[in-house]
């Protein structure tokens, strides 16, 4: 089965002054990614705020990245929801697009009681997109939080279209543990920005995230060096990373995030409710920092 490799987008949804979703802005998102040698995008996730819009915008946003992709990009559409009705509408929607898979995170208010529980749950979504490829979305803001190798271990034995694991957790043990199973069979894309020699370290060959929307030529710098062996230049690109990271920590990922997309001339509006817009002032500070951050320096080959 194919596997993500390089890095992957998590392209945040474009809202225009009005709140609703603003479609040609994604032809913007996307020729970046292209010109910044991204290979993939993972849509509708945490940074595109999927579960804050509804069925048909969703369905709407994957349509228009689809078409804005131009075939250049791998498609990985998140059709997660609170409610299994809107996740399988989603998911069948999605089966006929050409898109590479479909994924989902667990349902964050009523919870998946065991890894049995989610096995269960995920074949049912899987089994709707039966086309594409299937990536469980295994993060600590569902508060689900069983072990994936145990996981993955179960779920190889239902889901026939079970690509792996986008993993965005700091336990580089679980990792691993997941590289493992059944031979390697799995692809565990690394979803951990500010950690990624971690993951490199440990065998990622894939990695999913926000801040590729913006500072992709810099990650890809870290990888050739981490590639080459050449410690002290990881460490001294890492040091940018961290610059561009701690304003995300500072006013929160998905909001500082979209201001951050501006650094390239792409307005993508502010987050919906109950995620807090920035002021001006506010904006301006991330700009400012994430400049001082130097990764602008970093350009596509």
């Amino acid at each position: 089965m194919q596997k993500l490799t390089g890095l992957i987008a998590a392209p945040h949804t474009p809202f225009d002054i009005n709140g609703d979703v603003n479609l040609p802005v994604i032809d913007q998102i996307a020729a970046l990614l292209i010109k910044q040698n991204v290979k993939g995008v993972y849509i509708c996730g945490t940074t595109g705020e999927g579960l804050n819009c509804s069925v048909n915008e969703r369905k709407a946003v994957a349509e228009r990245w689809v078409k804005a992709a131009q075939g250049k990009l791998s498609i990985t559409v998140h059709t997660g929801a609170l409610s299994i009705v809107d996740t399988l509408e989603l998911t069948k929607h999605a089966d006929t697009l050409d898109v590479f898979a479909t994924s989902v995170i667990a349902p964050c208010f009523f919870k998946p009681s065991s890894v049995d529980c989610l096995v269960k749950y995920c074949a049912t979504v899987a089994a709707a997109a039966p086309s594409k490829a299937f990536y469980y979305y295994h993060s600590g803001m569902s508060n689900v939080m069983f072990d994936m190798e145990q996981f993955l271990i179960k779920a190889d034995k239902v889901i026939d279209n079970l690509a792996g694991i986008k993993f965005n957790h700091v336990d580089l043990y679980e990792f691993q543990r997941c590289k493992r199973v059944a031979n390697g069979k799995f692809d565990i894309p690394f979803g951990v920005d500010e950690s990624l020699p971690g993951g490199l370290a440990v065998g990622a060959i894939g990695a999913v995230g926000s801040t590729y929307n913006y500072a992709a030529s810099l990650y890809l710098d870290i990888i050739d060096a981490f590639n080459k062996g050449e410690q002290q230049t990881v460490t001294r690109l890492m040091n940018k990373v961290i610059g561009l990271i701690r304003p995300l920590v500072q006013y929160g990922g998905v909001a500082a995030g979209k201001a951050a997309m501006q650094l390239h001339g792409i307005d993508v509006g502010d987050p919906r409710m109950p995620i807090r817009a920035l002021s001006p002032q506010e904006k301006e500070d991330v700009i400012v920092k994430m400049k001082a951050a130097g990764f602008m320096e970093h350009t596509a080959s």
